[in-house]
């Protein structure tokens, strides 16, 4: 059974609406614990919109369980990075313009700029992992470029139907193959939900699904704690 990694950006999201100091992703990151999250994912952006710099040091001092922070490859949050040092660092391309996360990082573009991220990263002791489309190219420069993990962009799969959305689970699938003979770990995420999480969780030697705004969204009216236990169960089932 794949580990169940919660994004808790979206908690933030409605305390900055307000410019305010609730709800608290602090808060929440302890509920999905106590919900039985593996692991509490955030995303430090350049553009401060949601996860502030405190909420990422106080949840690396309290959390009990893994901690994957979410970056663009800029100098300030990692230097931030490096200083708190997480359990991992999920490498994600950014755009000011986007409403979230739209797409993997190309490698084939900016190899350099990500090896360099990288090798700071482990110098620093931090696991590193790439968001990543499901392309061969871009799997096997992950492994060149020397991550340890790859997380798979499932976004087009959770944008597609019927037979679309049977072709990509096949390219997510022969992708997890290809990244797990890499010597990579395997993990998915960007658009799972209670209704279409079950294909992906079924990927062989999946390790690790990371959902946030699903979970975020069930929890306003069942809390999150719950919220968490139900998605958990979905994903033994």
């Amino acid at each position: 059974m794949p580990n169940l990694g919660v994004n808790i950006d979206h908690v933030a999201t409605v305390r900055q609406a307000r410019q305010t100091n609730e709800p608290d992703p602090v808060w929440a990151a302890a509920l999905a614990e106590m919900g039985g999250a593996d692991c509490i994912t955030l995303h430090l952006r350049e553009d401060r919109r949601h996860i502030q710099d405190r909420d990422l040091r106080i949840i690396r001092e309290t959390a009990k369980v893994k901690v994957n922070l979410e970056l663009a490859t800029a100098e300030e949050v990692l230097k931030i990075a490096c200083e708190v040092k997480p359990d991992q660092v999920t490498l994600v391309p950014e755009k000011r313009e986007e409403v979230t996360t739209e797409g993997g990082l190309d490698l084939l573009r900016q190899p350099e700029k990500v090896k360099a991220a990288i090798e700071r990263l482990q110098d620093a002791g931090i696991a590193v992992s790439l968001f990543l489309d499901p392309e061969p190219a871009q799997l096997l420069m992950a492994k060149k470029l020397g991550a340890t993990a790859v997380e798979l962009h499932t976004g087009q799969f959770a944008l597609t139907r019927g037979d679309a959305q049977l072709a990509e689970i096949e390219k997510l699938t022969q992708a997890g193959q290809q990244i797990c003979e890499l010597g990579l770990e395997l993990l998915a995420g960007h658009g799972l939900t209670y209704s279409n999480v079950l294909p992906i969780a079924a990927i062989p030697k999946m390790s690790e699904l990371n959902i946030g705004h699903s979970i975020i969204a069930r929890s306003i009216m069942v809390g999150l704690q719950q919220a968490v236990r139900d998605m958990k169960q979905l994903i033994a089932g």
